[in-house]
């Protein structure tokens, strides 16, 4: 009773000052949740439901529309018009009153008086940029991960795409003024979601470009100096290692914000194709380590100031066209350029044989591994044949799944039966089904032969040829990959297992390799079911999987052929006799490659695909031509100085809510174009003016700007000029 009569008495000392901080408690959480929900200055990450409406951003304070009701007020080029209109079209395009045309100095546009005012703001900008030039300050992160399992998103799911609805419609006016399109394909499919990547967006209020921003750039000071391959070499400082790459790709914490310095001993204008497949400027990729390769092997030597590659020479005895021509002789089903057109070439040692596979229609796509110091993969781009850089480690290689015709590894002294196979797991799921894995060594030890034969069995490859040839003095092995699920159901061990139903294939961005088996597809429906045509049929034959896109494909690939026809090869002062590599930043269908080959113009063009985009990545393949999945966020994996030509189509409005610090993927553009490439951007003007402006800090020359309404395009020039060191 005592302690219960205490108790009351200590309840009626405290329960009014109790009481009066439960009442402030809950006034101050009612006041927090009111300026959430209810303020009108809170910023909301939106994501599109379409690209329908792409003349204006979407922000946090505006309802996403149906996109089945948008209009698309975008001006369309009007191809029913006579030759003479399109003259007359294309002339209106180059010399057009919403044109700049720069040769060293900018022009400005008299008729539209919000172009003419946001190009003034931009020259103003770049006035008080020549007077002041602090420092950006630099973020620590820009859009992806701290570490390196967190950094990336693991899924490439596909969106349902639909065709949109009310894009035909124009007015009659509308047509009447209508000079040249500028919008993106009206076939773009919709934004593909991840679920690890939605907590990670970036709130961006405002620009995406800060316009009050002025640059000052430095020479970045990594260990790889001029060949600096930011999430390949390691960053300069810190522990001594005993390379300078890593193992894995690995991008900094702190992006660099430093521009690529010039070869020591300068650096000339790239020799052009076709000069380029026998010599290259030796200063352009000078590398000591490449100079004592030089003195070991054949196939290139030094000559003066060029590099040169005699014809047929390899280490291979007999050269490339005999080894080739023996493939053949073992497997008489393997006819190059024909069923096969697209092989992966595993490392650069044999870089001849895609400039020889090249004569017979066949792409290859060389893989330059990461542990090259040589730096061949250089060597293959200075000579303008597709080539990427990067690690084959435990991660899957950004491809899809079942895409390349053959693979090629010559002189492999890999362990493709080490880590239960997983190497060889993962070149069993690019390879499309029914395609050919060919491998060439001069030693092999007998274990590694029956462990090779022992994993290939497992896996039911058909070994198809297995000799030594006389002359190569190379022992050759061919393996084909099956072509239906039947042969898995025959194996006494079930070792390695069929892979989960949803697991998917063509997940390929920072995802690990799996020890499992994809099952291949059979339905006509299911990609992969059957063999592509022969190229270039392939090239615009949509396969029976393809059939509800064909519309869409047919579409965007009649839209980049006239702007390509049009304005691209004609009207932008670009001469392409210089142009060999091409990069298209964001390639959706590949409408852009598509339409560059079939012009007279021998380039080659490597389609990216976003890893945030729909996965389109597959029907890039199918068509015969070649690309990646990558995330712009992160540099590209390739070296410095390796395209002629960028090309990115609303690129960085994409990117407005993913990346931290867009400036970098400008940064970036500026490291993989040559001095002299080009880069033509198509942008909202909201975006195209303050980048012109970073373009200018970079010293870049504006050659062409255009506008109308909301959108533009701009190409530049990048120069010469590197920072002071």
């Amino acid at each position: 009773m005592a302690i219960a009569r205490l108790a009351r008495q200590e309840k009626r000392s405290y329960g009014f000052c109790a009481k009066l901080t439960a009442v402030v408690i809950l006034g101050l959480c009612f006041i927090v949740v009111w300026s959430i929900f209810a303020s009108p200055s809170t910023s909301v990450t939106i994501q599109r439901e379409s690209f329908d409406n792409i003349g204006e951003p979407v922000t946090g304070n505006r309802k996403v529309s149906n996109p089945g009701t948008q209009i698309d007020n975008r001006k369309k080029v009007d191809e029913g018009k006579s030759s003479r209109d399109t003259k007359e079209r294309v002339k209106s395009d180059l010399d057009g009153k919403d044109m700049k045309k720069v040769e060293g100095s900018d022009s400005k546009s008299p008729s539209n008086h919000a172009s003419e005012k946001n190009h003034g703001a931009a020259k103003e900008r770049n006035e008080k940029h020549k007077e002041n030039k602090p420092e950006v300050a630099k973020k620590e992160n820009h859009g992806s991960e701290e570490s390196e399992e967190e950094d990336a998103p693991k899924g490439n799911e596909e969106e349902e795409q639909e065709v949109k609805d009310g894009q035909e419609a124009e007015s009659k006016d509308d047509e009447a003024e209508t000079e040249v399109d500028l919008g993106e394909s009206d076939q773009e499919p919709e934004e593909r979601t991840e679920p690890k990547d939605k907590g990670k967006k970036v709130k961006r209020k405002g620009p995406l470009f800060d316009p009050n921003a002025h640059y000052s750039w430095k020479p970045c000071r990594a260990r790889s100096k001029y060949n600096y391959i930011p999430c390949i070499d390691f960053e300069a400082g810190g522990v001594k290692q005993q390379g300078y790459r890593h193992r894995e790709r690995s991008c900094p914490r702190v992006p660099p914000m430093c521009l690529v310095p010039l070869p020591p001993n300068g650096y000339g204008p790239p020799v052009h194709w076709r000069d380029s497949n026998s010599k290259i400027l030796y200063k352009n990729v000078a590398h000591p380590k490449l100079a004592a390769f030089i003195k070991r092997h054949t196939w290139l030597v030094e000559d003066g100031e060029f590099l040169t590659f005699p014809q047929n020479h390899s280490d291979l005895n007999g050269g490339v066209i005999h080894y080739l021509e023996s493939i053949e002789e073992m497997v008489p089903d393997i006819e190059w350029g024909k069923n096969i057109h697209l092989v992966l070439e595993i490392g650069c040692t044999y870089a001849s044989l895609g400039a020889v596979l090249l004569e017979k229609d066949v792409i290859t796509l060389s893989l330059g591994l990461k542990d090259d110091l040589v730096d061949l993969a250089q060597v293959a781009l200075e000579r303008g044949f597709p080539t990427v850089v990067g690690p084959l480690g435990n991660r899957r290689l950004p491809f899809p799944s079942g895409v390349f015709d053959a693979i090629h590894c010559g002189g492999c002294s890999r362990s493709w039966h080490s880590n239960d196979g997983k190497l060889l797991l993962e070149m069993n799921r690019i390879l499309r089904p029914g395609g050919y894995f060919i491998l060439s060594t001069k030693h092999d030890s007998v274990e590694e032969e029956e462990a090779m034969s022992s994993l290939t069995a497992s896996i039911c490859w058909n070994i198809l040829a297995h000799k030594t040839d006389e002359v190569s003095e190379m022992g050759v092995k061919i393996y084909q990959k099956p072509e239906s699920n039947d042969i898995f159901e025959l194996r006494r061990r079930k070792n390695p297992p069929l892979c989960k139903e949803n697991e998917n294939p063509d997940a390929a961005w920072y995802v690990p390799m799996k020890t499992c088996l994809h099952t291949i597809p059979t339905s006509i429906e299911q990609r992969g079911a059957e063999w592509p045509e022969e190229w270039p049929k392939r090239l615009e034959a949509f396969p029976e999987w393809l059939s509800n896109d064909k519309e869409k494909l047919t579409a965007d690939t009649n839209h980049w052929k006239a702007i390509v026809e049009k304005s691209y090869l004609t009207g932008i002062g670009i001469d392409w006799s210089n142009v060999r590599n091409v990069m298209d930043m964001k390639a959706i269908y590949g409408g852009f490659a598509a339409a560059l080959s079939q012009q007279n113009v021998s380039v080659w063009v490597m389609n990216v695909i976003p890893v945030h985009a729909p996965d389109t990545l597959p029907i890039i393949f199918e068509r015969g031509l070649v690309g990646i999945y990558h995330d712009w966020c992160e540099s590209f994996g390739t070296y410095p100085r390796s395209y002629d030509l960028l090309h990115a189509d609303h690129l960085f409005s994409r990117l407005k809510n993913r990346c931290k610090e867009p400036v970098l993927i400008v940064v970036e553009m500026d490291r993989i174009a040559r001095p002299g490439g080009w880069a033509i951007i198509r942008e909202k003007l909201a975006i195209l003016n303050p980048l012109e402006g970073i373009l200018k800090s970079l010293q870049w020359e504006i050659r062409m700007s255009y506008s109308h309404g909301e959108e533009g395009i701009l190409c530049a020039q990048k120069t010469m000029w590197r920072p002071s060191q």
